[in-house]
């Protein structure tokens, strides 16, 4: 990976995208045991349907990882200053996530030279899941 830098980065440059495979049972049970988010609406089939889904979908905290992997697959996690988001829509089974993001900003905060990055996930209907901003300090 080569790390972008203030003087090479313009407002409007997008970050490489970050294509998913379509979501499974197998992902959402391993993010479930490695995160420690157990809600059974997560992994229950019968839990999910009597809560009135239709089956079991992603946690919205796996949908923030797959943001923060754009991040980090563009810059190391250690210039990360600020990451949040907005979750707008439920990740079913099968849908396959794409994560983008776009430079919004070029600014200092606290004595560095950073970028705001707008990301986005969406499903392959272009339907958006999560939305949000991060500020990546940048030498």
């Amino acid at each position: 990976m080569t790390t972008p830098t203030y003087d090479s980065i313009q407002i409007g440059d997008e970050l490489p995208p970050l294509q998913l495979a379509p979501v499974n049972r197998t992902t959402l049970a391993l993010f479930a045991g490695a995160s420690g988010d157990h809600n059974p609406i997560h992994i229950d089939t019968d839990f999910a349907r009597r809560a009135g889904m239709p089956d079991v979908f992603a946690q919205g905290m796996l949908g923030m990882a797959w943001l923060g992997r754009l991040l980090t697959q563009w810059a190391p996690q250690s210039q990360l200053r600020r990451f949040d988001v907005r979750f707008q829509g439920i990740t079913h089974i099968g849908h396959a996530v794409r994560c983008t993001g776009r430079v919004v900003e070029k600014l200092e905060h606290n004595g560095e030279r950073c970028v705001r990055v707008e990301v986005q996930s969406a499903n392959q209907y272009g339907q958006a899941r999560i939305a949000g901003e991060a500020l990546v300090a940048l030498r």
